[in-house]
């Protein structure tokens, strides 16, 4: 699994705003915050906006906030919007892939493995990784 900057910092441009909730924090502030390129910032909020889990208010007491409680917001669902497939393969889905002979079974295993990815991030929702509430591993 490769994780890009998209999905860094759309993760922690909404843990900036789970935070804060429920006041309204510029793309300024959110980049000072957390340390991202400003431009970069804007571009992943009006796409996360576009995906339904920041709303925006404009003007000069305007900014971002969470479009609903971060405990609505699974983890799983942010990375699959902003970044794709969880697992690829020479960037193709684990299922558009066959292989011959003793590589055959190679593309269910990538296929487990994503479906393994998306069972954890699917269970941890934006509040829970706020607050440090993530899984063990045994």
């Amino acid at each position: 699994m490769h994780i890009s900057a998209k999905v860094d910092y759309g993760v922690r441009a909404l843990l900036l705003l789970a935070d804060r909730s429920p006041a309204l924090v510029s793309a300024e502030a959110l980049s000072a915050a957390q340390d991202l390129p400003r431009e970069y910032a804007e571009v992943v909020l009006r796409e996360l906006r576009k995906h339904g889990f920041v709303a925006s208010k404009r003007g000069a007491a305007g900014g971002y906030q969470l479009a609903r409680p971060a405990a609505q917001i699974p983890l799983g669902d942010v990375i699959a919007r902003l970044g794709g497939s969880f697992v690829t393969v020479r960037a193709n889905a684990p299922h558009t892939l066959t292989y011959d002979g003793v590589a055959q079974h190679l593309p269910a295993l990538w296929g487990v493995v994503d479906d393994s990815l998306h069972g954890v991030l699917d269970a941890i929702t934006l509040d829970d990784l706020l607050v440090g509430r993530l899984p063990r591993v045994s």
